[in-house]
Order: structure tokens, then sequence, then C-alpha cells
């Protein structure tokens, strides 16, 4: 095949509809994220086979048209978060093939651009180990394809797989549960799918399917709230998910591209998440299935705990995630939303959660969403953290193995016991504790209280030089580990700068230091 038509994508869908019956049961038993209802292989197979049966009822003049068709039928008869997903993957595509392009190799390939960014667009708080993270690998991968329509339809079934194979290391509510994401499998399924109907090879070549333990038997905390939403102004689509997300998670809101919306959220007040699509046009088909509590069980076992953390700045974000720590990175001057911190937990596996916020405001956060009811019967525990050295502190001395309590104890009497130091720049004159800073200013910092500053400019020198006395009083109270994190704005050489000053001055003490990427503070500093 040369050119994808109106009857492969007609072949398309029926043979998605054929691999997600076949695989419907073992990707509802690998369902663990974001709730571990045990429905996601359900939800595609209903989604698909809404728009397959749309299709059959149409009579499509090309790819183009026939794309549309499903798009509006997917939509239409989206289930779940993957439901409404996968309805945006066909979007995407409808919506580049109705350019005008042929759907040869190259337009396969940038169809599947337009899915990916269809598909994110839709999702309020992407996360990475999903079905998003599967579609993302295959358009980054095939992104200006010029090979023939069979040869990036193999490389597009051979990615996806690797793609999906990668989901637990990325989301450690998989990598506890030792599955891949229900959902991504799902995707590949459709894109093995569409590789068969376009080569004549067998479809979905399988892969092994690893399923968790069955939950125990748990009353609803929550509710999933679909409906469509017809009649509404696409420029106040935004306030709508915000709104959503003021009091839910996995919230999604998704086009038909003829004005239809389907409007996904998980929360504990059906009321609010029905009048929240009433205030901008006319809801219909409204759907309302409970929630069990987001618990999953580890195969063969008891449940088990999680340390999560809420942080600013990408370079430490990734350093917690290298421990296999769920991380949300908030951006400077924003707060997390109540999605956001619901989600962060739901990244999680166990029934208990112990918390490390990266500040105090971060750390309200945390305690807000620690007791909504979205986040279910979960024991979560907020260790209050001023500093992202803290966080490191308390992590150090996380133990898996000690009783819950003992580990949460352990935490927060290491993160109370680091001492916090920092240098920021001065945006503008102020009178300080030891006299007036001028705009440039370094400024030293030990537990929130100015103790020094360094006139203007800060040079890597001025630098080092500033942050040395700052430890110099940190650690005359005794300390055998200093914790540097530099920030976005410090130049290169301070960290190796200050290392080597402070082997001089301090050769008794072990020095750690890592690039966190804050905008905050030029560095931070913790000794323990």
């Amino acid at each position: 095949m040369r050119v994808l038509d109106a009857a492969a994508v007609s072949g398309w869908a029926a043979a998605s509809v054929r691999s997600l019956d076949r695989l419907r049961s073992a990707i509802d038993g690998i369902n663990v994220y974001p709730v571990a209802d045990s429905d996601t292989g359900s939800n595609l197979l209903y989604t698909m086979t809404g728009a397959h049966e749309a299709l059959a009822e149409a009579e499509p003049a090309d790819a183009a048209e026939a794309l549309a068709v499903l798009a509006r039928g997917a939509v239409a008869h989206a289930r779940g978060n993957s439901g409404v997903i996968l309805s945006q993957v066909v979007r995407g595509m409808a919506d580049w093939a109705a350019t005008g392009g042929d759907l040869d190799g190259a337009g396969l390939a940038a169809a599947l651009g337009h899915a990916d960014q269809a598909a994110t667009g839709a999702v309020s708080r992407p996360v990475a180990g999903t079905m998003l993270t599967v579609l993302h690998a295959v358009a980054a991968a095939v992104r200006g394809a010029t090979r023939t329509l069979a040869e990036v339809a193999r490389e597009v079934v051979t990615v996806a797989a690797a793609a999906l194979e990668e989901t637990p290391k990325q989301l450690p509510a998989l990598a506890k549960a030792g599955v891949v994401d229900a959902g991504g499998r799902g995707l590949v399924a459709v894109l093995d799918a569409l590789a068969s109907v376009i080569t004549g090879e067998t479809e979905d070549p399988g892969h092994d399917l690893k399923a968790v333990a069955s939950l125990p038997e748990q009353a609803p905390y929550a509710w999933e709230v679909m409906y469509l939403l017809d009649e509404v102004d696409e420029a106040r689509l935004p306030a709508l998910r915000k709104e959503l997300s003021g009091f839910g998670d996995s919230v999604t809101v998704a086009g038909d591209g003829s004005g239809s919306h389907a409007v996904h959220v998980h929360c504990a007040d059906i009321g609010a998440a029905i009048e929240a699509g009433l205030q901008l046009g006319r809801p219909r088909r409204i759907r309302v299935e409970p929630l069990i509590t987001p618990t999953p069980i580890e195969p063969g076992g008891g449940i088990d705990r999680s340390v999560v953390a809420v942080v600013r700045g990408g370079g430490l974000a990734e350093l917690l995630r290298a421990e296999g720590v769920a991380v949300l990175a908030v951006p400077d001057g924003e707060l997390p939303s109540v999605e956001d911190m619901i989600g962060l937990f739901n990244e999680a596996a166990g029934q208990h959660l112990s918390v490390l916020p990266g500040g105090p405001d971060l750390t309200a956060s945390a305690d807000a969403a620690a007791g909504h009811p979205m986040a279910g019967d979960r024991d979560v525990v907020v260790i209050p953290c001023a500093s992202p050295v803290q966080v490191l502190a308390a992590l150090a001395v996380h133990d898996g193995g000690r009783r819950v309590n003992d580990d949460v104890v352990a935490m927060a009497e290491a993160a109370a016991a680091t001492r916090r130091g920092e240098l920021r720049i001065a945006r503008e004159e102020s009178l300080t504790w030891v006299g007036r800073a001028q705009s440039g200013d370094v400024i030293g910092l030990v537990d929130d209280e100015v103790v020094l500053i360094e006139p203007a400019p800060a040079s890597a020198t001025n630098l080092v030089a500033a942050a040395v006395s700052v430890l110099n009083r940190m650690l005359a109270l005794g300390g055998e580990l200093v914790t540097v994190l530099s920030g976005a704005d410090a130049p290169p050489s301070v960290a190796a700068e200050l290392a080597e000053q402070l082997r001089l001055e301090h050769p008794e003490v072990e020095l750690t230091s890592y690039a966190s990427g804050q905008s905050d503070a030029v560095l931070l500093m913790g000794v323990e």
C-alpha cells in the first residue's frame, strides 16, 4: 500500500477493535494508573468500537473524510481517560488529513505528529510513562520521514513497543506493580493494527502482560464523571480545564473537530463537575461511575509505601526521579493545583505516602491536598521542608524496610536537623539586618536570615567567597556533610571552585553538589 485510503482507514478501525477485544481482559489486568480500577482495556475497546460503528454507517469519499468520521465517533463514545486520549489520536490524524496531503509515508509521519499534539493538548496534566509518552516517542521517531508508507508503519510499531517497555522506568506506580502502562499497551495494539493493514503482515505481534494482584472490595472514594459538551465557545475551554482541575484530577477536554467536546474528570463532587459544563454549554450523555481507592498492590504481596516530592528546578526534579521518586516539578512563581498534587499521589503505589515539599509554600499546597477527598483513604503524611536541601537530607535516610511511622520520623528529623543557607542576587535596593543591599549585590542567608552582603558583580569569585563565608558560619556549629545546589544563574565554574576552597578550609567535610536549576537562588546549601 502506497497511500492510506478510506478502505484502509475502515480496515484499521476493524483491526483495532479485533485486537482490543482480544486484549481487553489482559489490559484491564495491568491497569494501575491513574486509578487501579481495571477498566482501561474495556474503555479503549468501547471507544474504538463506537468509532468503527460510526464509520460503518458512513460512505466516506477518501481517507480524510473517513478519519473525520472515525474521530467524531471516537469522541462521542470515548470512555475513561484512555478513551479520550485515543479519540484525540484519531482527531489529530484527521486534522492533518483535512489539509489535503496524501497519507503516504511522509503524510503518516506528519499525521502522527498532529496526533501527538492533539492528545497532549487535551490532557490537563500530561505524565511521563503513560500512553502519551508512547505516542510522543513514535511521533518524534518518524518526524520528517521520507520513506514509504510500509517502512514508516513498521518503524511506528517498533518504536511504540520499545517506548512501552520503558514506561515502568518513568512511572513509579508501574514499577512497583511490575507492569507496563495499560493505556500505552492499548495504543501499541492500535498502532500494530494500523501497520497490519498497511503492510499486510500479521497484526499485533504480542507483548507479555503481567497482571497485578486483585484489589480487595472497597467503597468508592470518588467518581469518574464524563459528558459530551455542545454549544461551547472554544476560547472558554481553558477556563473549564482550570475549574475542573481545582477539585479533581485526570482532567481531559477533547474536541471532535465539529464543535462537540468530551469532558472527563475524576472528582468527589459530581454536581460541581456537571455545573462547570452547564456554565459554558450544553452537557449531554452524562455518565458517572465510582472509583475505587487508587492503591495498587504488588504482585504476591502486601501494601507498600512510597515517597513523593514536589519541588522547583528541573535539574533537581530529574535528580529525584533518578532515585525512583515520583516528582512534581512546579514552575517558578506558581503553586500546584489540586489536580497536580493528587496526580502526584497517584503516580506512586502504596497505601502510605510520604510527601517531601521543597519549600514552605509547597508544604502548604501538599497539606491541602493530603486532606482532600480525592486522596481517598490513603495515609498521606507531609514532611515539612523549608528548602530542597532538606528534601535531599530526608530522602537520604529513607528506608523502605523500616516501619512506616519510624521511617517518617527519621525523614522528618533529618530534614529538621539540616541547616540551610543560600545566596541570592538582590533585585532592587533594600535594607537588611547587616546593612543596605544594592541591586546586583550577592546576599547570603542562613535559615532565612541575612548574614552578609557581597558587593556586585555576582562573579564566580564573589559567589565562591560569599558561599564560603556562609558555610563557615554554618559549620561553626558542627557538620560533616555539605550539599550545594547550583541555580540556573550560577556560573558553571562555581561548583568546582567552591569544592576546592572548601577542601582547603574544611578538609574534614564531605561536599556533594548538584545542578538543580532553581531560579530564586544562585546557590542553596545544606549542612548535616
